[in-house]
């Protein structure tokens, strides 16, 4: 029960980071990071009436019936959840920044909490700190099993019926999202005559939001990359490197029979995963042991097992 808790707890935590990240960094700099919230951002500059999160339902709610239908999935309630609280915070969070009507449709961000918050002199880095957040939030959403529907759900589709794959799916739809925030916000169509001169160059940052956003719930999913693949080989026994192996690091390694293809003369090969702190002090203990010895370090993409990560379950979510 305290687990489950926490879990939900932490479903809501994502979702307000994600809602913030929103409306105090993104949609009033018409910053378009593709997905639905980016589509709802560009529908809302053609019908100032209608809020950014209200959009988010009308893209969501027919989402999540098309997965079930089309995809036979099963949605789980903390999905269904994410899904729903995320707009309704985002709606709630802009009418309590916003001090007018007039200020809510035009997202004015001189007027966002009073103007202590308008950094519409500094868009790179309200891009920077928008897409932080959006990752931040995602990330602690699909840590805990659950997602926020959107465009992964026409990934799916995309991958299902086209045979496309997902990662490049996720991809297109959010190509799509930001072509057609340049069109209506970039090149003004559908704006009025009186609004604000459009400007293309916001689509740019759009595509600096995407990546961050990206780059940062892989982060929180999966957490640094750090971990370093270490083979040595040597024609001696290298008791030294064992030793340090095993009493200094506190780890284990695999020894390999292997032989060299020019002389055919027996070899030790060493098999060690690392974290990147621990690699000065194995080459230095390598050195010591066989100044000779043939080392190739190399970047651990992910590591499982005893003193590692456990391996996935498969209702666990990880970027491509």
């Amino acid at each position: 029960m305290k687990n489950t808790l926490y879990s939900w707890f932490s479903i809501l935590i994502g979702c307000i980071i994600l809602a913030a990240g929103f409306v105090f960094f993104i949609n009033p700099y018409n910053i378009v990071p593709g997905g639905v919230y980016g589509a709802s951002i560009v529908l809302h500059n053609l019908f100032p009436s209608i809020q950014v999160g209200t959009f988010g339902y009308m893209f969501d709610i027919p989402l999540l019936i098309l997965s079930v239908v089309l995809l036979g999935a099963k949605l789980g309630s903390r999905t269904i959840a994410a899904a729903l609280i995320t707009p309704l915070l985002m709606n709630i969070i802009s009418k309590l920044v916003y001090p007018t009507k007039e200020a809510l449709e035009a997202l004015d961000p001189a007027q966002l909490a009073g103007g202590s918050m308008n950094l519409s002199d500094h868009l790179m880095l309200t891009c920077v700190i928008g897409a932080a957040l959006i990752g931040i939030g995602t990330g602690i959403i699909i840590r805990n099993e659950a997602t926020t529907g959107g465009s992964d759900i026409v990934g799916m589709l995309l991958q299902k019926y086209c045979h496309i794959r997902f990662s490049k799916a996720i991809l297109l739809v959010d190509g799509t999202v930001v072509c057609f925030g340049l069109a209506v916000i970039g090149f003004g169509i559908g704006s009025a005559e009186d609004s604000i001169q459009p400007s293309w160059h916001l689509s740019l940052y759009s595509l600096i939001a995407i990546f961050i956003i990206s780059r940062v719930i892989a982060y929180m999913i999966n957490g640094a990359k750090n971990d370093k693949l270490i083979f040595v080989i040597s024609d001696k026994k290298m008791t030294e490197l064992h030793t340090y192996i095993l009493k200094d690091l506190d780890r284990t390694a695999t020894c390999i029979k292997s032989s060299g293809l020019y002389t055919g003369k027996e070899k030790e090969m060493i098999f060690l995963v690392v974290s990147y702190k621990e690699v000065a002090g194995v080459k230095l203990t390598i050195k010591k042991a066989d100044p000779r010895a043939f080392v190739v370090v190399t970047d651990a993409y992910d590591t499982f097992g005893e003193g590692w990560k456990q391996l996935p379950s498969p209702n666990e979510i990880h970027p491509e």
